[in-house]
């Protein structure tokens, strides 16, 4: 056997043909490479192999042709069928001849992840579970094409048909679609031999054991049927008889049935058991916090999808089969638009709804998620859009807790003194928490609301009134609960302080500053707190939290307590170093040093303040010394590492206990391009699409010349 594989794989070196296919291979690759990765800065080849994946339906034809058809020409197949080894044996080393030459190509190809990432950060691990897809999928297609070679004795009828049958698996996705959108008895059938469709899990950073074992049981499908070619011919040749043996037709169709009950069996597996997420992000897994919520589940969910079932977005369809493998109460179904153009008006009469948008249902009430809100992203300013998140499993966890849960909590958000609205990321956060956000102005109403299971008072710049003042601090007394932020302004605030030193927190007068360069980004006065580990700030205790411009909270010390006092606790969130101080005199600052009249620190940035009111009552202040930390541009800064800790704080208010309300947060998408030279990107244009391909091509050329003159 292993004589015959050097045989053929030497043959291939010397003529022109194993060079023309590693040659033709890298320069279609190095053209997709040069334009996605070098000129576009794609830290991922997944769309480069996905896009060269049409090269095999050329390439690999020329590969296989003469494997077989052309010993069947010459009549040296008789070498094959008096051989000392057995047929099975020198069809697998002929055909690992041919995937060894293949694998040349696939070798080089597998340092270009590496050279990317000389130019910025590249998910490995992503990288080359989509080396391996297109590497089972090339190795495929080579089985295929030797299968075929295997039935006739023309070199161009195998290369012909060999294409046909490549390019049907290639566009059977669209033939099925075109068949049925929403899939039957046929195109089920047809799927089996899609031989690209496989590709996508493995090209979206899913190591899919189910899509190893469909390429590795088609290629040991197609060398079996080989086997049972070569030997049909044995037996016809002793027979003298054209026709198919009964031999040879029971072990056809015992092979075929044996790969369609594999793929069958591993189909019915859970996806969690087959398909691995090695995103770097975990797009397509599951968060603990929402495993644990589905594994608390105790009622029937079912999620209506408004798509076909074939043609839905496949990272959304692999979440939602997570969601299903997870709990047996969760149940999907399908319905596709075309088939069921009203379906949705039983639950919504919102005609924005787009293809792919989900309704999940439960026995009290139902909830909608429009496929528009599944993905976050931007315009840049050619109005391109970037996807920038993927919101997923946030939207539907939330939903979940929805449609199940006897607690509809309001939050009460007070404005009249200039307040900032809460918005953008941060508004969504208390929307997946199923949180209704109401405003309220203390001058309408006597008290704040009974419902109201906390209120938010977000950096006012204009004095509360003292009456608004005590409509307030009657509420805490209560039993209340409260998110607080404070802003510089120059304003007095007496009345709204009198809220915090009711609890006997002080807001120190002027800015913070830092004196430790590992405590601020760029800038002094831009913090970079310590982050205590708490209930509230458990998502965001491993990262930085960025707090643009803080005041100083300060509040007795258990040391320092007077009598009375012992009976609140204070627990640090964030905290600044030792070295940092109140710079005092802030319209007229002209340094970032501390001088005379400036307030020592270290301060409190955030703050979490819980007081018993009696009768089993708690008062909760969650206090924030800095309302820019809660928008966007600053979220952005740490990687969404505030939004996290705003859902803590929302979560801490809004339940009884931290499990009540879970918060998945947007799973943001690496979006930093490649900062590559115009002179690599030049350099490897010529070497990796002219270079390279041509020198290979050359080698072929004269080796062959050389052999043709002796």
């Amino acid at each position: 056997m292993l004589a015959i594989f050097k045989r053929e794989f030497r043959s291939y070196f010397q003529s022109v043909i194993g060079w023309l296919f590693i040659a033709a291979t890298l320069s279609i690759f190095g053209l997709y490479f040069y334009v996605y990765n070098l000129v576009y800065g794609n830290p991922s080849i997944a769309n480069t192999l996905s896009a060269a994946t049409f090269i095999f339906l050329i390439s690999v034809p020329v590969l296989t042709m003469r494997i077989i058809a052309e010993e069947r020409k010459n009549r040296t197949d008789q070498m094959i069928l008096t051989a000392p080894v057995s047929v099975g044996k020198v069809v697998a080393a002929k055909f690992l001849a041919m995937g060894a030459v293949f694998s040349i190509s696939v070798a080089v190809i597998a340092a270009t992840p590496l050279i990317l990432s000389g130019f910025g950060t590249v998910a490995l691990g992503e990288n080359y579970i989509s080396l391996l897809g297109f590497w089972l999928y090339g190795l495929s297609c080579i089985a295929v094409g030797m299968f075929l070679s295997s039935l006739t004795e023309s070199q161009v009828i195998a290369a012909v048909l060999t294409f046909v049958a490549l390019f049907l698996g290639y566009m059977m996705e669209s033939i099925c679609s075109l068949i049925s959108t929403s899939g039957n008895f046929i195109t089920r059938i047809l799927s089996c031999y899609d031989l690209t469709g496989r590709l996508d899990n493995f090209f979206a950073g899913m190591l899919d054991v189910g899509g190893i074992i469909y390429y590795v049981s088609l290629i040991l499908l197609f060398l079996f049927l080989t086997v049972q070619s070569i030997q049909k011919r044995r037996w016809s040749m002793s027979r003298k008889k054209i026709g198919l043996g009964v031999f040879n037709t029971g072990m056809v169709a015992f092979g075929i049935a044996l790969a369609v009950v594999v793929n069958l069996i591993v189909a019915s597996l859970p996806a969690s058991l087959t398909q691995i997420d090695a995103t770097k992000k975990q797009l397509y897994s599951l968060t603990d916090d929402t495993k644990k919520m589905l594994s608390d589940l105790d009622e029937d969910i079912m999620i209506y999808v408004l798509s076909a079932e074939g043609s839905m977005d496949d990272t959304l369809a692999r979440t939602l089969e997570r969601y299903k493998d997870a709990s047996s109460h969760i149940s999907v179904e399908y319905k596709d638009p075309s088939r069921y153009p009203n379906f949705y008006t039983e639950y919504t009469d919102d005609t924005s709804l787009t293809r792919g948008s989900l309704i999940v249902v439960s026995g009290k009430r139902n909830k909608v998620i429009n496929y528009n809100t599944i993905y976050e992203g931007s315009y840049d300013s050619s109005y391109n859009w970037t996807t920038t998140g993927y919101d997923g499993e946030g939207k539907i966890t939330s939903a979940i807790q929805y449609v199940t849960s006897d607690n509809m909590p309001v939050i009460y958000e007070i404005e009249g003194h200039n307040e900032t609205s809460v918005s953008g990321g941060f508004s969504e956060v208390i929307q997946k928490a199923n949180i209704t956000l109401e405003k309220i102005n203390l001058l309408q109403y006597d008290e704040i609301p009974e419902d109201a299971k906390a209120v938010i008072i977000n950096g006012p710049t204009a004095d509360f009134s003292e009456d608004d003042a005590k409509k307030v601090k009657d509420y805490l007394a209560g039993g209340g609960k409260a998110l607080i932020t404070t802003t510089y302004t120059d304003e007095e605030m007496t009345n709204f302080y009198s809220i915090l030193s009711e609890y006997k927190v002080n807001v120190e007068p002027g800015i913070v500053i830092e004196n430790d360069s590992s405590h601020y980004y760029q800038q002094p006065n831009y913090l970079l707190p310590d982050v205590a580990y708490s209930s509230i700030t458990s998502a965001a205790s491993d990262n930085y939290v960025f707090v643009p411009t803080a005041l100083g909270l300060t509040y007795p010390k258990q040391e320092d307590a007077q009598e009375g006092e012992n009976d609140i606790s204070y627990t640090e969130l964030l905290s600044t170093s030792d070295g940092a101080f109140s710079k005092t005199n802030v319209t007229q600052m002209i340094t970032a040093e501390k001088e005379e009249g400036d307030i020592d620190g270290p301060f409190a940035v955030g703050l979490d303040v819980k007081v018993s009111a009696g009768e089993e009552k708690e008062t909760e202040l969650i206090i924030f010394s800095c309302t820019g930390m809660f928008e966007d541009n600053a979220d952005a800064m740490v990687a969404g590492n505030n939004s996290a800790l705003f859902s803590g704080a929302v979560t801490e208010l809004s339940g009884d206990t931290q499990s009540d309300t879970t918060v998945i947060p947007v799973k943001e998408y690496d979006t930093a391009a490649l900062t590559v030279p115009a002179s690599t990107m030049l350099a490897g244009a010529v070497l990796g699409i002219i270079v390279i391909p041509l020198l290979l091509l050359a080698a072929g050329i004269v080796i062959w010349i050389r052999r043709r003159k002796r």
